[in-house]
């Protein structure tokens, strides 16, 4: 589908345009608008038919997922940037081509960001906001913000694993850990190219009209900056309840191999006794001893309890 937005040289806000009210009136605009979204195949063609892309460019469109960048292709300047659903962390391309005449913004699957970057960009009363140039800040801007619930929601999910109750570390708090560090590696693949792609766009040289616009775009990149650091500390902090978790449960198996140790210990001497009286020789003269039984039992119960008591003071059970 294909929506068109113009603005006019007398700085005419017009939607709901066609080609044709472009191809019959596109001296009169200033510059326009031309969504592609969910394009069909004859609609696709309007990139090489009507506005003579670059065809590496429209390749790049079609051949999703392209890392984020910016090629420049004479007057045009063609971007692919990346969506998140913060719900899914489901990851999409955008792209946008500028030209001083026009912007398009092409998209495989549905974009809320662009609807409300369209809203911003016609709500402005400022003429020199209404240009190609600030309207892809608009999308870039809206594209980021999404980022942030899915990176906060990451952090939050974190920090109730840090208050956790040591008692409760276990293989599923392990999994669940992994399973979060995951899902910031996954979102670090999309921060850091597009941190890096708006580091480039504010220090190009070939964008016209950048220099005003280099505010805006900085602070998008501010936004990328942000956003890097609560991704790195939250992968820092899966780290570090990873070790915790490690080293807590790596403790309470010693402590438990320990606590078996001295058990098995204590219980080596009293084997041997009552093995060596369950011999079935003959002649053992401690057979025909009257007291000989509760004798035993007593040397036993002492050589226990010696025992224990000597680990104790050797502080084993501590």
């Amino acid at each position: 589908m294909l929506s068109i937005f113009a603005v006019t040289k007398r700085n005419e806000k017009l939607i709901d345009l066609t080609m044709d009210d472009i191809r019959n009136n596109g001296d009169d605009y200033a510059w326009y608008w031309v969504d592609f979204d969910q394009p069909t195949e004859e609609e696709t063609e309007l990139l090489h038919s009507w506005f003579h892309f670059h065809p590496l460019a429209i390749e790049d469109c079609l051949h999703q997922l392209q890392r984020p960048k910016m090629d420049h292709y004479g007057d045009t300047h063609f971007f692919v940037l990346h969506a998140l659903q913060p719900e899914t962390l489901f990851v999409h391309e955008l792209n946008l081509f500028i030209n001083s005449k026009f912007l398009v913004s092409f998209h495989m699957h549905e974009s809320p960001e662009i609807g409300c970057a369209v809203a911003k960009t016609f709500a402005s009363t400022d003429p020199k906001r209404l240009t190609p140039l600030h309207a892809a800040y608009h999308v870039m801007d809206e594209l980021v913000d999404r980022y942030f619930p899915a990176a906060y929601a990451l952090d939050d999910q974190l920090a109730e694993k840090e208050i956790t109750d040591s008692s409760s570390f276990g293989n599923s708090m392990l999994s669940d850990l992994f399973s979060i560090r995951a899902k910031l590696l996954h979102m670090r693949k999309t921060i850091i190219p597009m941190r890096d792609l708006l580091y480039r766009v504010i220090s190009s040289e070939r964008l016209a009209g950048l220099q005003e616009e280099r505010a805006f775009y900085a602070d998008v990149h501010d936004h990328l900056l942000k956003l890097t650091e609560v991704i790195e500390a939250s992968r820092e902090m899966t780290a570090d309840l990873r070790d915790s978790i490690i080293s807590y449960n790596s403790n309470r198996m010693n402590a438990i191999m320990k606590t078996l140790t001295v058990i098995t210990t204590i219980f080596m001497p009293l084997t041997f006794i009552a093995g060596l009286y369950g011999m079935n020789f003959t002649r053992m003269p401690e057979l025909e001893w009257r007291y000989g039984y509760l004798t035993v039992l007593i040397v036993m119960a002492m050589l226990g309890i010696s025992m224990y008591m000597w680990f104790k003071r050797k502080g084993w059970f501590d």
